[in-house]
């Protein structure tokens, strides 16, 4: 049992909260500002609470052989859930976290410190900025979850920004994004446009309720040049408390359309959630 108390505070960008899991003796939400950002167990770092979590885990899990090393960027830190799983499941990787709140990283650091020798390095900086002045192939796999508030951010979703990513990404490299859309779909269609003008081969995992355009929800986005074993994944995310569906190929060409790739003059932030859209997953 978690015996440890609640912690809030007034970040650079928000109000986060930390609050003990009082069925798992170390483990914590992280909320900013009511929006459930991260879940992490200290004792069981390999746990994912949330189902985005979990398919963007199994999404890691794929990309290389078990075990092996991986050199991975991180934008949007959070509690740190991803790094703290990669550095769990594949020892010896090198990462980086790049997180705009630095009080945030702060109260993270304080309460739920990464342990000792994690090979994680951690950035207080605009993703987008970082991502432009980091070198060429920098990354075996870049993850983008970041959200302001609720939204993902306008400049984190254009055809300039997947270049970038692309650029930092080695050439058989992965971009794993988690985004969140409703039907019709705008959105995510116009994310998946724009990252199919640039990278040979997307991937996209999601609920069948959120596919149909029943739900708000989250969606998982896979960018390659290389083909990712979409059967495995399949298998994982079907065998889920949770079950979701993969998509590629011709699924995902027809399911964005007549979409067109975003342009930095064109950009806004993804959809505002309706009221109780996030809970644990």
């Amino acid at each position: 049992m978690n015996d440890s108390i609640p912690v809030t505070r007034t970040t650079d960008h928000g109000t986060a909260k930390l609050m003990p899991d009082v069925d798992r003796a170390r483990a914590w939400l992280l909320t900013v500002d009511g929006a459930p950002q991260s879940y992490v167990d200290l004792d069981e770092p390999a746990y994912l609470e949330f189902e985005y979590a979990r398919r963007l885990g199994y999404v890691l899990d794929v990309v290389a052989e078990a075990g092996r090393p991986l050199d991975v960027l991180h934008l949007g830190g959070g509690a740190l859930t991803l790094p703290r799983y990669v550095a769990a499941t594949r020892p010896g990787s090198r990462q980086d976290v790049v997180e705009a709140d630095r009080g945030l990283l702060e109260l993270v650091a304080e309460y739920v410190p990464l342990p000792e020798g994690s090979g994680v390095a951690v950035h207080a900086a605009d993703a987008r900025a970082w991502l432009e002045a980091a070198p060429d192939d920098h990354a075996d796999v870049l993850i983008a979850d970041v959200f302001g508030g609720s939204r993902v951010p306008a400049h984190l979703t254009t055809l300039a920004y997947a270049r970038e990513a692309e650029r930092v990404l080695r050439p058989d490299g992965v971009y794993l994004a988690n985004l969140a859309d409703a039907a019709p779909f705008g959105f995510l269609r116009s994310q998946l446009a724009t990252f199919a003008a640039v990278f040979e081969e997307l991937v996209l995992i999601a609920e069948p309720a959120v596919l149909r355009g029943r739900r708000f929800g989250n969606a998982v986005l896979v960018a390659a040049h290389r083909p990712v074993d979409t059967a495995a994944l399949a298998r994982r995310t079907a065998a889920d408390a949770f079950p979701a569906r993969v998509e590629h190929g011709a699924a995902v060409r027809e399911f964005i359309g007549s979409a067109r790739p975003v342009e930095d003059v064109d950009a806004v932030p993804s959809p505002e959630p309706p009221d109780g859209a996030f809970g644990i997953g």
